[in-house]
């Protein structure tokens, strides 16, 4: 049987699933919408489907057993709730909402319709993370510095934290993701960001967002953590996560897993690109063959909760408690 599929969303990130999706078994992609009648068509050109600008009719025109989100964070919102009104399995790129509020909004309605989901969090399916937890649960890690070291992205809307809700949300996710994986969750946060003086750019739209973050997290297994994030550079330097235990320190980003045990460096990369990894376990999941993804909406909606509280304590400059710091302090 092939699993059908709808695109809500015709970007980049699209354009990618739609690729990893057509090279999959028994999977197509039918329909894909886009309030950008041309930004539709010429993707459901590329995937042989039929192009809507609007999720209602993509959803309603043929059957469709599965649809994926793909818009951008300001977005999200009316797809979502389009695919649950109809019970579908739903897979929702990362960051879930360029705020809080709509992601606990869209949780509360996944977990009523009681669907399916997936999420854009792909460092999740590297396939050398099993060692990685491993080793750090012989060794439990005490401290980890996160990194996303990358230039802006140049679409319009990325510069506005109301659009995008800053390169905490949009970017850094991927680390504060990995690092509640690996370090627990975090009671603590405190942040401060930064934003360039000078402008030599001045046709370049910098919006309101800040140009660097740096945050301290404390984490509920005792562990401590460091999180930096800018985009002032020409081109992405590092997006990774060290974590360092007694005796060990483990690197970690897409590319893979590097352990260094003072005598020793080994390096692994991953076996299967994690980008077809995710979507190959979302699949499964949909054809009953799996039980669960490896990043469903709720777990990605608690790392988007950390990203929203970094950003909020840049903001204000106060620190921000999280779970079970919050109920200790009642």
């Amino acid at each position: 049987m092939t699993t059908r599929i709808a695109l809500l969303g015709a970007g980049g990130v699209a354009r990618r699933h739609a690729e990893v999706l057509h090279g999959l078994d028994d999977v197509q992609v039918v329909a894909v919408s886009d309030p950008v009648r041309s930004a539709a068509e010429a993707l459901a050109a590329e995937c042989g489907a039929t192009a809507f600008t609007d999720a209602d009719a993509a959803l309603d025109a043929q059957p469709v057993d599965a649809a994926y989100v793909c818009v951008p964070p300001f977005a999200h919102g009316e797809p979502e709730r389009a695919v649950l009104a109809r019970g579908l399995p739903m897979f929702v790129e990362k960051p879930v909402a360029a705020d809080l509020a709509t992601g606990e909004e869209l949780a509360a309605l996944v977990a009523d319709a009681g669907v399916a989901t997936g999420t854009g969090y792909h460092w999740r399916c590297l396939d050398v993370l099993p060692e990685a937890q491993d080793l750090l649960a012989a060794s439990p890690p005490l401290l980890a510095a996160g990194y996303w070291l990358d230039k802006r992205p140049p679409v319009p809307w990325w510069s506005h934290a109301d659009r995008s809700g800053g390169q905490v949300v949009e970017q850094l996710t991927h680390v504060i993701d990995l690092a509640r994986l690996l370090l627990g969750e975090a009671v603590e946060v405190y942040a401060a960001g930064a934003r360039r003086a000078d402008d030599p750019g001045g046709d370049i739209d910098r919006g309101d967002i800040d140009d660097v973050t740096v945050a301290t997290l404390r984490f509920g297994s005792g562990a401590v953590a460091t999180l930096t994030a800018t985009s002032l550079l020409r081109a992405k330097r590092r997006a990774a996560l060290d974590v360092t235990a007694p005796g060990l320190v483990l690197e970690l980003s897409e590319a893979g897993l590097v352990v260094d045990n003072g005598e020793t460096r080994r390096e692994r990369r991953p076996t299967e690109d994690p980008k077809v990894t995710v979507d190959r376990e979302f699949v499964e999941v949909v054809r009953g063959e799996r039980e669960r993804t490896s990043a469903p909406y709720a777990e990605a909606l608690e790392s988007h909760r950390l990203a929203c509280a970094v950003t909020e304590s840049a903001r204000t400059g106060v620190p921000v408690l999280l779970g079970s710091a919050v109920e200790a302090a009642r």
